[in-house]
């Protein structure tokens, strides 16, 4: 009795430990897009994993990271906004400002905006964040727009293979 007890606690550690060592398969990023129609801005809200974030920097520079340090923001904000721009229809490089960022153990938020002005159809949108570090990585764009029929959500999809793409 005591060796099948053994046994099956023992098969019980096992499926937990695998379960831990597979237990976070996928990296994921998730964009939105929507115009404040009261300040006339278009706001930016990006999330994204926040132990992807956190490798990605120890990957590159090869030490810790702390982004509630002012210092370790700017670092992370150059790399993003290499990442992550818009041009307009004349291939111009849109104005995006940094509004700030926020951490949660599980989440990394960037809040963006683009004063007084509206994102513009046939604007092309490059999407790169994590997509140079984690071969999986899928980042996900949604754009909020209100029609005369009420509100409509464009989605997109970003990965290693396609980092830009055009506004309908």
């Amino acid at each position: 009795m005591t060796l099948s007890r053994i046994k099956i606690g023992l098969a019980t550690a096992l499926m937990f430990l695998s379960a831990a060592a597979f237990g976070h398969r996928f990296h994921a990023g998730i964009t939105d897009i929507s115009m404040n129609s009261r300040s006339g801005n278009t706001e930016i809200v990006h999330t994204f994993m926040a132990h992807d974030v956190e490798a990605l920097l120890e990957n590159l520079y090869q030490r810790q990271f702390d982004l509630s340090d002012p210092d370790d923001v700017q670092v992370f904000k150059k790399y993003f906004e290499k990442q992550f721009y818009i041009l307009n229809p004349q291939q111009e490089k849109l104005d995006i400002k940094w509004v700030g960022l926020r951490v949660d153990p599980n989440s990394v938020f960037v809040f963006q905006e683009i004063e007084k002005h509206a994102l513009a159809p046939e604007s092309i949108i490059h999407q790169a964040v994590l997509t140079d570090f984690l071969v999986d990585q899928v980042n996900t764009l949604n754009i909020n727009a209100e029609k005369s029929n009420g509100k409509s959500v464009q989605t997109l999809t970003f990965h290693r293979a396609k980092r830009e793409q055009l506004v309908p």
